[in-house]
């Protein structure tokens, strides 16, 4: 496996500047934000696919400095209720997969995104519980009407340019647990008529799961299962087990209430040691990933460099193959 970045850290600089910060923390790889919530950071997507040669200039950037391009991030909602919203993710995911197939990066991560509870709606409307009975009928339109639609004709998208989609599992968009992703993953692609292996699968993040109560190593043996790893983030989450005694871990206070919450994201190590992370590589290879752990920084209480710099370190030794990782016959 190589180590990488999700390259949203490094906003404000240059995407030179950028990739020559990865040679500095001996990094194997980047992830390029191009739109929707992390936006494009580095330089206007729609210019690079209208100049001739442009992703090739893109590309040589980071051949220079000896990174690879890990995947394209373009984490949005392209199924919002606000059609102005809809419009503008929906264009920024195609415009990532136009690139992807143009940069010959197979990889294109996401989210699911999530409608409103009905076509008048405004707003999403995630839904965490079957009862009352409105519920169930909001989960069928979202699916049925409008979430195995959508992504049956993007998957058409990304099979013409050699794309895969790495769906982000997150809380507040209609795929948050490894049962939804693989749901979607096989309506979606019943829905397209496209033949043989996945076109849709996960981006694992275990930050996400572990305060809904999953163990991301479980996770990722179903996932693999199912053949749906595709990518993963590296990002940890500290659970403050007194503040979740009283009020759980479904928590809504900002992100910035750092006294209060009942979790936070952390840099790795810092809220799962090396007996959660080394069981949790062990799994990957167990399923044949050898693709890129790409580093996410979201801890509020470390700078990004610091932050970069600790979790390099600490997944570098947490990365070590374990020997039980390789059958005896081989």
């Amino acid at each position: 496996m190589k180590l990488g970045v999700m390259g949203a850290i490094f906003a404000g600089r240059s995407l030179a500047e950028a990739v020559e910060a990865c040679g500095e923390f001996e990094l194997d790889a980047i992830e390029l934000p191009v739109g929707a919530y992390p936006g494009a950071p580095f330089f206007e997507v729609r210019k690079v696919l209208a100049r001739k040669g442009g992703a090739q200039e893109i590309a040589a950037v980071c051949r220079e400095s000896a990174i690879e391009i890990s995947a394209l991030a373009v984490h949005g909602n392209p199924v919002h209720p606000d059609a102005a919203i809809a419009r503008a993710h929906h264009a920024a995911f195609v415009d990532a997969v136009k690139l992807a197939g143009a940069l010959e990066v197979d990889t294109v991560v996401t989210f699911s995104g999530c409608p409103g509870g009905s076509p008048r709606d405004r707003t999403p409307n995630w839904v965490t519980c079957p009862w009352p009975g409105d519920f169930l009928e909001i989960l069928r339109y979202q699916w049925d009407d409008v979430l195995v639609p959508y992504w049956g004709e993007q998957l058409k998208l990304a099979h013409e340019h050699g794309v895969r989609i790495a769906i982000e599992a997150h809380p507040g968009f209609c795929v948050y647990n490894p049962e939804t992703l693989i749901r979607l993953s096989e309506r979606a692609q019943k829905a397209s008529g496209i033949k043989g292996r996945p076109i849709l699968g996960a981006n694992l993040d275990p930050s996400h799961f572990f305060w809904q109560g999953i163990d991301p190593v479980v996770a990722a043996r179903h996932l693999g299962e199912a053949g749906l790893l595709f990518y993963c983030h590296a990002k940890d989450t500290e659970l403050v087990r007194d503040e979740a005694a009283v009020n759980g871990y479904n928590d809504a206070r900002p992100y910035t209430d750092l006294r209060r919450r009942s979790w936070n994201f952390r840099t790795c190590g810092y809220g799962h040691d090396a007996s959660f992370w080394k069981p949790f590589f062990s799994m990957l290879r167990r399923y044949g990933y050898d693709g890129t752990i790409s580093i996410e920084h979201e801890d509020a209480l470390m700078s990004a460099e610091e932050g970069l710099a600790r979790a390099v370190d600490f997944l570098r030794e947490s990365m070590i193959a374990d020997p039980a990782d390789t059958p005896w016959w081989t």
